[in-house]
């Protein structure tokens, strides 16, 4: 697996997964009547974000992440990311690939933490992998987000310190 910049090229393929995931009502707030200009000013993050794909060897994307300052100016030396995996990817480790790529980054551009500002309690999947790479849920927003499945559940917010 590869970890690359994302690329305008890139934005057909991430789009529908994009719509797909947000549609599954169980981990983003996102409108859910985007078109591929929508989801290209949702998810492709300008400098000093970055926005990231992860391929395969036959160069499928797999997934995407984008990451950056969490708060601009004086907020900006607290990072954030967001992650999503291809439905048809989900279980072959690339979320953990991303996320692992997403620390070192912001551990290169000297950024103090990481703070995940919404993730969705029923999310187990995701919250169990940051968990394991050392992030602890400060606080929990009960009923902010209304799952699909589970209607209104809690918002975490997830934090790791890199110094």
């Amino acid at each position: 697996m590869l970890i690359r910049e994302a690329t305008d090229a890139d934005l057909p393929v991430i789009a529908p997964f994009f719509r797909e995931i947000v549609a599954e009502g169980e981990t983003y707030a996102f409108p859910e009547d985007l078109d591929d200009d929508g989801v290209r000013a949702w998810w492709f993050e300008d400098l000093p974000g970055r926005t990231v794909v992860a391929v395969d060897d036959d160069g499928t994307v797999l997934g995407t992440a984008k990451m950056g300052p969490n708060r601009p100016a004086r907020g900006s030396h607290i990072g954030t990311a967001s992650f999503m995996v291809s439905p048809g990817s989900r279980g072959q480790g690339v979320g953990r690939a991303l996320a692992e790529h997403v620390v070192d980054w912001h551990r290169e551009q000297g950024y103090d933490g990481i703070q995940f500002n919404a993730v969705v309690e029923t999310n187990t999947a995701a919250v169990a992998l940051w968990k394991s790479l050392g992030f602890e849920v400060l606080a929990t927003v009960p009923g902010a987000f209304e799952s699909r499945r589970h209607g209104k559940v809690g918002l975490h917010v997830m934090f790791l310190p890199l110094r």
